[in-house]
């Protein structure tokens, strides 16, 4: 399964696209499975309807654990790393983790949830959170992680929208110097979501809760009383494994729906290749569980190889910057996968941090959630893999289930802030406005997939019109990814940025409409516009401009307002860098605002606005201009 040269990379790729369920059936062989597929592959993008591994009965925690307990038993799975470095860190075995797995796999079914039920999973990085996810997959249930920093709507518009019975949360969560309060904040959302029937409550920062009879129990009361044998529930392949909210053009978040075969499969594969993992090396990826990362690249893709993998609770910052090198150095990390967001942060400190640390076990390098930008490509390749480590570049997104376009660690030789070529299966296409294929190399275009993969989604929790008009509609046939893409003169990939309206901050993909709707409740906003402009460290800020024609007292004040206003709606991640009080915002004649002035006005690039005769107020953009001047 794993690629060791270019020459097999060359030749697993051409077999992967001349005869691609011969490919993917081979692949799927190293893993297990309770019955085999009768059919590979059957789809239809214009539906959309994709299946893959038909038939096949698997449970996705036997691959994760229990086939790694005989020979692996004792091996390290999880290495908890906690956001206080003077606090020891926590080891679980594989043979730990599947008697933790399976005992809280029994809570779950005391608690009412059986196979089929979504669960709410909204918790800080501790064991217990991987432990929670693996517990859903074990009985069956599909689990809803949300990311600890979104607000109390935020959560209750997600669990309504799936319909969730069960919620898992703790007391609180550490964040660097913050204490989050994350079932106050499951409190306030639950007030609306008539659905829940149980929370379960971890003790994690010993802070005063609320805990309701017959709702609340605690999860050290509910261990107690169940065994740690737990048969896993028989699943088909294109049985629902987890839903994973994410942003898009139009303000309601979408349900992204992944199965149990094909992710498994895909996130195995991409796993042990791109990162070309060797057994018994330690892998550390930065990201969160609440993300798509989290959820392929640190609980099921590295569990499924039998990898040992650190979770990392804290921030890159805490308490010092030089907490990444420590952790590094203390568990001997062979492989880094961190975000450009954070390399850039930690590049702001310079080189001290940095010094007397060992960094020599680093083998592998690699960088997720958007493209990297050369100076921090250089700085990563330099100051941390000392120019011996392949930094790894990956493309690839939550609907996609598994990296992309990327190097092959070792294998791919790489171009800095080029994700390169696309892995063995993947079809990648660029596309003009009109949806015909742009060919050849040294060209631009959109970025479209014209052939299923294992690890795509298969739709987007109950409204499947939504999926396929966002995924499956822009061009007939292929799957669009909503971002720009180049392609240089030696076939590589580089991926140019968002073409629709989602914005990429620090990784974390933010719809414009959701943030406008966000200000928009702010009592005495009439409108507002979003666009990103190019920001230091977060690669992408948000930049606001808006209407509130009756500020009472200093402007400085409401933008506070706004601020408190969007994080109560969405969460922190969403708030506005810049706003921008204007009288009008620049639209045509059928009242469409024309976003590419903004985003100009935004970046600072005023020289040439292009043609806005067409506008109803061309004043308006000069009134824009003139402000935005005043705002630096």
């Amino acid at each position: 399964m794993q690629i060791t040269s270019f020459k097999q990379y060359e030749e697993d790729f051409k077999k992967s696209v001349e005869n691609p369920e011969q490919f993917w059936g081979e692949v799927a062989q190293n893993f297990q499975w309770r019955k085999p597929w009768f059919k590979v592959l059957s789809w239809n993008f214009e539906a959309p309807e994709i299946k893959w591994f038909e038939g096949a009965k698997l449970n996705i925690t036997e691959n994760c654990l229990d086939r790694h307990l005989e020979k692996s038993g004792d091996q390290p799975a999880i290495i908890w790393e906690p956001n206080n470095p003077e606090e020891e860190s926590v080891t679980l075995t594989y043979k730990m983790l599947h008697e933790r797995v399976c005992r809280f796999a029994n809570v779950l079914k005391r608690n009412g949830a059986k196979k089929g039920d979504r669960i709410c999973i909204y918790m800080p990085m501790v064991p217990e959170l991987a432990i929670a996810v693996l517990a859903c997959a074990r009985i069956g249930a599909v689990h809803s992680v949300i990311f600890g920093g979104f607000s109390a709507k935020s959560i209750a518009d997600r669990i309504n929208d799936s319909q969730c019975k069960v919620v898992i949360t703790a007391d609180g969560a550490y964040r660097g110097s913050k204490q989050i309060p994350l079932k106050d904040v499951i409190d306030d959302a639950l007030i609306g979501c008539p659905t829940v029937e149980k929370c379960i409550v971890l003790t994690h920062v010993r802070t005063p809760v609320s805990m309701l009879k017959g709702r609340d129990v605690w999860w050290e009361d509910e261990v107690k009383h169940v065994n740690d044998i737990c048969e896993a529930e028989e699943m088909d392949a294109e049985d629902m494994l987890f839903i994973l909210y994410t942003s898009g053009s139009t303000g309601k978040p979408k349900g992204v729906v992944h199965t149990c075969g094909g992710y498994m499969v895909y996130a195995g594969y991409t796993f042990a290749n791109v990162f070309n993992y060797q057994p018994g090396e330690v892998y550390f990826c930065t990201a969160d569980i609440g993300w798509i990362t989290g959820h392929s690249y640190i609980v099921y893709g590295p569990l499924s190889q039998g990898a040992t993998s650190v979770l990392f609770e804290g921030i890159p910052t805490y308490p010092t910057p030089s907490r990444f090198w420590d952790v590094v150095e203390k568990h001997k990390v062979n492989t880094l996968y961190t975000a450009p967001t954070a390399i850039r942060s930690l590049m702001s400190y310079g080189d001290e941090p940095l010094e007397g640390k060992d960094l020599s076990s680093i083998r592998v390098l690699g960088s997720v959630g958007e493209p990297i930008n050369e100076e921090a490509w250089h700085w990563f390749d330099e100051k941390i893999g000392k120019g011996k480590a392949p930094i790894v570049d990956t493309w690839w997104q939550t609907e996609t289930g598994g990296i992309m376009i990327s190097p092959i660690a070792t294998v791919t030789p790489t171009k800095p802030s080029f994700a390169t070529l696309p892995l063995p299966g993947i079809q990648p296409i660029l596309v003009d406005e009109n949806g015909q294929e742009i060919v050849g190399n040294g060209v631009m275009g959109n970025l479209c997939i014209k052939f299923p993969w294992p690890g795509m989604l298969r739709t987007t929790y109950g409204d499947h019109e939504r999926c396929k008009q966002t995924y499956f509609s822009t061009y007939p046939n292929l799957y669009f990814t909503g971002d720009g893409c180049l392609r240089d003169e030696d076939g590589y990939y580089r991926i140019t940025g968002r073409v629709d309206d989602v914005l990429n901050v620090s990784g974390h993909r933010i719809g414009t409409a959701e943030v406008e709707n966000a200000i928009n409740m702010h009592a005495g906003v009439v409108e507002s516009a979003v666009v990103g402009y190019p920001h230091d460290v977060k690669g992408q800020g948000i930049y606001a401009f808006v209407i509130n024609p009756e500020m009472h007292g200093e402007a400085e004040l409401t933008k506070k307002d706004i601020l408190q206003t969007v994080t109560r709606v969405i969460g922190a991640i969403a708030k506005p860098d810049k706003i921008l009080f204007v009288s009008g915002l620049p639209k045509t004649r059928s009242g469409k605002i024309m976003r590419r002035i903004l985003r100009k006005v935004a970046e600072g690039d005023t020289s040439n606005l292009g043609d806005t005769s067409t506008l109803l107020d061309p004043a308006v953009v000069d009134e824009i201009i003139e402000a935005a001047k005043a705002l630096k």
